[in-house]
């Protein structure tokens, strides 16, 4: 191989090396690599992180869902102050409403100094959005607002109620249960209608004011 030919061939290994490190410096996160993180994540400052941002809808395993749905995601907080999650939105606005384990109402909820908070699921925490439009199998955006005034912005996966999230997502609210013991209502009689009458007494009726002959009064007359 000639001097000339064995530089060229350098001068292009070369060139293929130096795209090749230019590529790994800019990195395989999903920003680079144009693609959704399998878990969504995000972090508030440097003592707030949200892991596991999932929109959970009902039972559908694809398409399109417009209805109730809950938010799943775990706060974790390494500060020494506690954090109060004010509010989340989901899609275009969608604000979630906070629940405790039992279902009370909640105005925040509070992550504790040094550790963390799953809201979702079996005996923790709900944050239950009334309705929202989103596509089961993809993407929506959700914002997440502190009592501190800090907030933070992501892209939450949305799943159905099933695999992983089975029990996350919307329960119907069960139809009203009577009371037990409660008396049924009486039935009103209809306008009109009349009360049977007694029944007739077996034998001929006594009239009123006659006068009844003594049993031994007829016997007395033959006699004579």
């Amino acid at each position: 191989m000639s001097r000339s030919l064995r530089r060229g061939s350098i001068a292009a290994i070369a060139a293929i090396a130096i795209a090749s490190l230019s590529s790994c410096a800019a990195g395989n996160t999903p920003d680079t690599l144009q693609v959704k993180p399998d878990n969504a994540a995000a972090t508030l400052g440097t003592n707030l992180r949200l892991n596991n941002i999932v929109v959970v809808t009902g039972d559908e395993s694809s398409g399109e869902h417009t209805g109730p749905a809950n938010v799943t995601v775990n706060i974790s907080n390494t500060g020494s102050t506690p954090a109060e999650l004010q509010s989340i939105t989901v899609g275009n606005g969608a604000t979630a409403a906070f629940t405790d384990a039992a279902g009370a109402p909640l105005s925040t909820i509070v992550v504790p100094a040094g550790g963390a908070v799953a809201i979702g699921g079996a005996g923790n925490p709900s944050a239950k959005v009334a309705s929202v439009g989103v596509q089961v199998g993809g993407f929506v955006p959700a914002s997440f607002t502190f009592k501190d005034g800090q907030k933070v912005d992501a892209q939450a996966g949305v799943s159905p109620n099933k695999g992983l999230y089975q029990g996350f997502g919307p329960t119907a609210t069960p139809a009203a249960v009577p009371t037990k013991g409660a008396t049924p209502a009486a039935t009103a009689p209809v306008t009109g209608s009349t009360t049977p009458a007694a029944p007739a007494t077996t034998g001929a009726a006594t009239p009123s004011g006659a006068a009844t002959t003594p049993a031994g009064a007829t016997a007395s007359a033959g006699a004579h």
